[in-house]
């Protein structure tokens, strides 16, 4: 790997536990329908390999140079408490120059600086009901505001199950305009028993789009259309 000003050469062997590096469709979010080459992070309980940032930035290259994708996505579990090696990684992106996307659950808002010029976008990705709870829609705002802060452009997509208030919707909304007026917003509710969007959320977006003019509502595709 060609190390590139600001690295040092210890970094090209910071490691990371992967689950995998599939191509699938993004399936939620404002790159619903890409095709992205996924870059999963593994759970205690995944079967999973180590990598260094050396061999997986060769086998990034093998990758793309065997498919086309759109760009590359970071998922998996807690993407941003591996940072460090993330940023290693980015700074030997792949020939051809590929987006990267970060989709992560928002709650380590610190990280976030330390990815400043590597990331097209940055993708907080929860539940409404998780949002909710405890401190989280606090370090979902503060992670909007850190990629606001660093020009990064960002994006926050809700999952809701229809159990949620209006009022408990535009709450988070409100919150994440307040963080960052530039993010995108896609909320993903669930279809109808017709297979279509109840009524409801169509008013919800023409309420929501008065507090953020950019918030979208959409169905999420089912993650075995995705490949994910």
């Amino acid at each position: 790997m060609t190390l590139r000003p600001g690295m040092r050469a210890q970094d090209a062997e910071i490691t990371a536990i992967l689950s995998g590096m599939p191509g699938g469709v993004q399936t939620q979010g404002p790159w619903i329908g890409r095709r992205q080459l996924f870059i999963r992070f593994a759970a205690e309980a995944e079967t999973a390999t180590m990598y260094t940032v050396t061999a997986l930035t060769r086998e990034l290259k093998r990758l793309v140079a065997r498919s086309a994708y759109h760009s590359l996505v970071a998922s998996g579990h807690d993407v941003l408490g591996n940072a460090p090696f993330l940023a290693a990684v980015l700074w030997s992106a792949p020939p051809p120059p590929l987006p990267v996307m970060i989709d992560t659950d928002g709650q380590r808002p610190d990280a976030v600086p330390g990815l400043k010029s590597h990331v097209a976008l940055l993708q907080v990705t929860t539940t409404l009901a998780s949002t909710l709870s405890g401190g989280h829609l606090e370090r979902v705002v503060e992670t909007l505001s850190a990629a606001a802060s660093i020009e990064c452009p960002n994006a926050l997509v809700l999952r809701v199950d229809g159990s949620e208030s209006d009022a408990q919707i535009l709450r988070v909304i409100e919150e994440a305009h307040r963080a960052s007026a530039a993010t995108s917003i896609v909320i993903h509710p669930p279809l109808g028993a017709d297979g279509a969007l109840e009524p409801r959320w169509a008013t919800l977006q023409e309420r929501a789009i008065t507090v953020h003019g950019d918030t979208r509502v959409l169905p999420a595709m089912p993650p075995e259309e995705g490949l994910r």
